[in-house]
């Protein structure tokens, strides 16, 4: 009987998980945003983002509700970068035009990581050159930090002696919506045409 059960339990016990991992997958899928994700965020993705102090191309200091006031897509990097910072946001930028052709309405944000160099001028300069929307901002290093925390991405400056030193730093996208917060991230390797489909559908889902 003991040989009857064991198995029986087994199966029981293999149903009952896998019902319990049908409901948390249905629930993802059905939640206002299941269709648009291509993500998954390790731990708890309400802990990514949040309230930070930054100063404009203006040299006023600005929230992020002063900034956030409309979808907005999140990049930290550096002005002085050679080669990749210029390339993710030149195609940030892109994403937010083929989005105003369907009408639909998003802001780039470029946040600087290297304070020292990027001032409030040449980080306002960068951002308007890719994209008249596009909102520089920096800081002081302790802003800037705090930032970069909130949103957890990784930089680390080089060796400073010398004047055109590399910053080391984190390449995601985050698109951010005021009533909502974070919702997305996205990769270096994803088209504009792709980011502007899916911010399109969180954004006709929120």
């Amino acid at each position: 009987m003991t040989r009857i059960i064991a198995p029986i339990a087994a199966v029981v016990a293999a149903l009952f998980l896998g019902g319990v991992w049908w409901m948390t997958q249905s629930d993802h899928a059905t939640g206002p945003f299941g269709q648009c994700q291509a993500t998954q965020v390790a731990g708890d993705g309400n802990s990514i983002g949040g309230p930070f102090e930054l100063v404009n191309a203006a040299g006023e200091t600005v929230t992020d509700a002063d900034v956030i006031t409309e979808p907005s897509l999140i990049y930290f990097g550096y002005t002085f970068c050679p080669d990749v910072c210029p390339l993710d946001t030149a195609r940030n930028a892109e994403a937010i035009d083929l989005l105003a052709e369907r009408g639909v309405s998003a802001t780039p944000v470029f946040i600087s990581i290297d304070p020292e160099r990027d001032t409030p001028e040449v980080v306002g300069d960068f951002a308007y050159n890719l994209h008249e929307k596009m909102i520089g901002l920096t800081g002081s290093e302790a802003q800037v930090a705090a930032a970069s925390k909130a949103y957890r991405t990784y930089y680390r400056a080089q060796d400073k002696s010398d004047e055109f030193y590399l910053v080391d730093h984190s390449t995601f996208s985050y698109l951010v919506l005021p009533e909502h917060g974070f919702v997305e991230f996205f990769r270096r390797d994803v088209t504009a045409d792709a980011m502007a489909d899916r911010i399109a559908c969180f954004i006709e889902n929120s």
